[in-house]
């Protein structure tokens, strides 16, 4: 299945040179039709530029802090001084309360 998502100029840029390899989103119904070997296209929000990717693993928790604990920050395309506060730019406090954490490992595959 391929899945369409839109990225901000860093986040598209760090998958896109290989340096983000885990994708942060809510688990939300749209997440969860998201399963192991499905390809991802990223589309640059100001470009139109695609980016695709295959989806390598799923990581799945209730909040951001348990998922940023988990693993280095810079897969996720941040420095290690960046927590999960960050998320709350992107997503309010009830969302993240109601569907929880979704880290989607990645690989370009372009």
């Amino acid at each position: 299945m391929v899945h369409k998502m839109r990225l901000v100029d860093f986040a598209f840029k760090a998958i896109k040179n290989k340096e983000k390899d885990i994708e942060l989103r809510l688990n939300d119904e749209k997440r969860r039709l998201i399963n192991i070997g499905d390809i991802i296209e990223f589309e640059h929000v100001d470009t139109k530029e695609i980016v695709r990717v295959e989806v390598i693993n799923l990581h799945k928790y209730d909040t951001f802090d348990e998922l940023f604990s988990k693993f280095d920050h810079k897969r996720f395309g941040l420095s290690d001084t960046d927590d999960a506060s960050i998320m709350n730019n992107f997503y309010s406090k009830e969302e993240q309360d109601k569907y929880g954490a979704l880290g989607i490992e990645i690989k370009v595959i372009d």
